[in-house]
């Protein structure tokens, strides 16, 4: 498989985006040596978005590693998004909203040209995970896939990807300890190990 790995980790203020590059570095190691294609992009090193929209035309899976600030991604990966996926319209990755001028007020969002694609989205938190699952706490019991990373996720089928399931690194500001970092290495390998046999999985039943 291709795999296209985002690393939207950003230097500002106090943050050096260390632990998305340390993210990125685990996910590329471990693909590679699994035979995957990887190609990777920091947003921190510039980029050409039209290079960029081919990179999104080239990978069978897009990969997005990225802090969450504020509830919301960082703006760095933002404005890569608004330029990349600007070049991108009529050029691979959509072609229209969707919707025709004889009947607008359907088919939103069916725009897209990249049926047969998919993404997936990791992110890193201050935020312990019981911040999501326990009654009363801050985020309503909502996840992060079905709260605060709901429009990406809707930004993605707009091009017409489907989404595997992500991984989320928890407390890593506060609670940051290397016996926690490299917990979460195991158990994000691990993902990544279930992540491939699926997709192999369901490229054999494809071929039947």
């Amino acid at each position: 498989m291709k795999i296209f790995i985002i690393n939207g980790g950003q230097v500002f203020a106090h943050s050096g985006g260390k632990l998305n590059s340390l993210i990125t570095d685990w996910s590329s190691k471990f693909l590679l040596e699994q035979g995957q294609e990887v190609r990777i992009t920091n947003i921190n090193d510039g980029y050409d978005p039209v290079a960029e929209v081919e990179n999104f035309k080239w990978a069978d899976i897009v990969m997005y590693n990225t802090p969450i600030w504020w509830f919301q991604v960082p703006f760095g990966l933002k404005k890569y998004i608004d330029e990349v996926f600007t070049a991108g319209h009529q050029n691979g990755m959509y072609a229209s909203d969707g919707r025709t001028r004889k009947n607008p007020a359907i088919n939103y969002g069916r725009g897209g040209l990249m049926q047969g694609k998919k993404y997936t989205v990791n992110t890193s938190w201050n935020a312990p995970d019981t911040a999501f699952t326990l009654p009363g706490e801050f985020f309503e019991q909502r996840s992060v896939d079905d709260g605060i990373m709901f429009g990406f996720h809707k930004m993605n089928e707009f091009t017409g990807m489907d989404k595997i399931q992500g991984f989320h690194f928890h407390d890593i500001e506060k609670n940051a300890t290397a016996e926690r970092i490299a917990n979460y290495n195991k158990e994000y390998i691990k993902h990544l190990q279930e992540m491939l046999m699926a997709e192999k999985q369901i490229n054999e039943l494809q071929a039947l």
